[in-house]
């Protein structure tokens, strides 16, 4: 979750650290988390344009699959794939 602060810099929180790891590093390379909206397309400012993905599954982590997975639609129309986890399972 994005949150503004009184100095006009973005804050992120985020359910676990490797979580919030991942949004920080991708605001370090330009690409800015902004939100989601009720039918959970996902807001991102790339490079200064706005993006929306649509997100069209997660597979929650679990202590046996290892890792966490995300699925979403980009604006262009492509399925991508996103995983995170292990690296002894990735």
């Amino acid at each position: 979750m994005a949150e503004a602060k009184a100095d006009g810099k973005i804050s992120y929180n985020a359910s676990s650290p490797d979580e919030l790891a991942l949004v920080n590093a991708g605001k370090y390379f330009g690409y800015y988390f902004k939100g989601r909206d009720d039918d959970n397309n996902i807001e991102v400012e790339i490079e200064g344009q706005t993006e929306i993905f649509q997100l069209l599954t997660v597979i929650e982590f679990s202590s046996d699959r290892k890792r966490m997975t995300v699925i979403v639609k980009t604006p262009e129309g492509k399925i991508k794939v996103m995983c995170k986890g292990a690296d002894s399972i990735i």
